[in-house]
């Protein structure tokens, strides 16, 4: 038997959907797109992520791997209007604001840190270092850092006068730099270890 898929002809129509399971679904065009499950090296780099979040002081409920969505604007044509980042530090005023789904719409303040672990593969690191990169600024996000394990390096990224300024693109043992977290102790090798 064949189910047909909804069309949405708001993002606000999607938001009331639930096909009662767990999958998470990008919306691109009114078309619900599935994500695939992570792969397991980008889920250690991320778990090992919100472990560092934690110890810099970062309370555990406003860490959110892999599942909060943000709301993005269509910068081009094939972007999603949503995006599922590899991790999110939420600020304190979202735990009111998502109590009854994990969205962060485009009405809201946006998270304070998204973090995107870059998958293999040419799509992959053109949506994470350009299509993101652009969504994410629009929306005012402050602070975006693209860990990239083939390249090992992490970039971060601040928004400075409605653009990404590059604070530092960090490799090896060079002590990352984080505007906003600056208890924050790590540096890419011990990130990418975990993954080895």
């Amino acid at each position: 038997m064949t189910v047909a898929k909804p069309r949405f002809s708001t993002f606000e129509a999607y938001l009331t959907y639930d096909d009662g399971t767990d999958n998470r679904y990008e919306l691109m065009n009114g078309e619900l797109v599935e994500l695939p499950p992570e792969a397991e090296p980008n889920s250690a780099i991320t778990t090992f992520m919100l472990v560092a979040l934690m110890n810099a002081g970062v309370s555990l409920r406003l860490i959110k791997p892999y599942t909060c969505e943000i709301q993005v604007p269509v910068i081009q044509t094939g972007d999603t209007q949503n995006r599922y980042p590899d991790l999110v530090v939420l600020g304190e005023q979202h735990l009111a604001l998502t109590q009854k789904r994990l969205t962060i719409t485009l009405d809201m303040p946006p998270p304070r840190l998204i973090i995107e672990v870059v998958s293999p593969g040419k799509t992959n690191r053109e949506r994470d270092y350009t299509r993101k990169r652009v969504q994410y600024c629009e929306i005012g996000v402050s602070e975006y850092w693209i860990v990239d394990p083939e390249q090992q390096t992490v970039l971060v990224l601040e928004l400075q006068n409605n653009r990404y300024a590059e604070v530092g693109r960090f490799k090896s043992s060079d002590q990352i730099v984080s505007p906003h977290f600056s208890s924050l102790k790590l540096t890419p090798e011990e990130i990418f270890a975990v993954a080895q």
